[in-house]
């Protein structure tokens, strides 16, 4: 008899997470809770039953996703409560990453029931552990709006972001995409687009955002699969105007334009005739 402990304990969530393409990166540990619960919970059942047949797992399967979640949480939650053990997976990669799974991990976690990560596969890991971009800070914008005006409005408001950004994006928007990139955060912006990652017809190009959309559109293969953008922040001098903004906004309330922009220039090393431009277009008076 093996003195292990056991895969899984009683009323406990098995958050997994699952390959997103090369099924040999699914871990030892993952595959033992799948074949151990009562109940598997899927973004798409069958999506997800071809990995499980794959590992011959029989484990009971339900669908849970974005349509059902609400309405199936509370008798989720009575059955751990009740000392079920149930995992939840996404369709690839690890649950709750723009997938599913936040309302039900929210009311277990309200409800003082065990929640346990299985860790594994993500695709916003991988494609920031090859980008070549900074990693010491970076915000995870998910999937940018469909339509382009809102998508374009979207990437405005990041454009003073200084640390690296990471976004999903479909097959089908990939090159206007990338178009509103270089538009909007300009064509020197650096970028490196990964595409299938871990699958047959793994991709990743790294490239100033100006090139990206005349690389997708050289061959038709490159608009296909899933994508990770992976996009560096903004130069030093634009995040350094969005705080010495800031301190103008603090400085204009007391005093006039000059004398702000004065105070704002020994503050942050910023150019004084700058800085009182900014003053002004923030409607700061002119004192002189």
């Amino acid at each position: 008899m093996s003195d292990q402990a056991p895969a899984v304990s009683p009323g406990h969530l098995y958050v997994v997470a699952t390959p997103i393409g090369h099924l040999g990166d699914l871990s030892p540990r993952a595959a033992a809770v799948l074949g151990s619960v009562d109940r598997i919970l899927a973004e798409d059942t069958r999506t997800s039953g071809v990995l499980l047949q794959q590992l011959g797992i029989q484990q009971p399967i339900s669908a849970l996703h974005e349509h059902n979640e609400r309405a199936q949480t509370e008798q989720l939650i009575a059955r751990l409560t009740g000392g079920e053990t149930l995992a939840l997976i996404s369709d690839a990669g690890t649950p709750l990453i723009s997938d599913p799974g936040f309302v039900l991990v929210r009311a277990a976690r309200a409800a003082d029931l065990p929640v346990v990560a299985v860790p594994g596969p993500c695709a916003l890991v991988a494609a920031l552990s090859i980008a070549g971009l900074p990693t010491d800070r970076f915000t995870f914008i998910g999937f940018l709006p469909a339509k382009g005006g809102a998508r374009r409005q979207a990437l405005a408001s990041l454009r003073a972001v200084p640390h690296t950004l990471v976004a999903y994006e479909a097959s089908h928007r990939i090159v206007d995409t990338a178009a509103d990139l270089a538009a909007v955060l300009g064509p020197d912006r650096p970028v490196m687009l990964a595409r299938e990652l871990t699958k047959r017809f793994e991709q990743s190009v790294s490239c100033p955002a100006g090139d990206l959309a005349g690389w997708l559109q050289a061959d038709a293969n490159r608009q296909r699969g899933e994508f990770v953008l992976v996009i560096g922040g903004a130069p030093v001098a634009a995040s350094d105007e969005v705080e010495a903004a800031a301190v103008l906004k603090v400085l204009l309330a007391e005093l006039p334009a000059s004398r702000a922009a004065r105070v704002a220039a020994e503050l942050t090393g910023l150019p004084r005739k700058r800085l009182y431009e900014m003053a002004l277009m923030a409607g700061g008076g002119d004192d002189r």
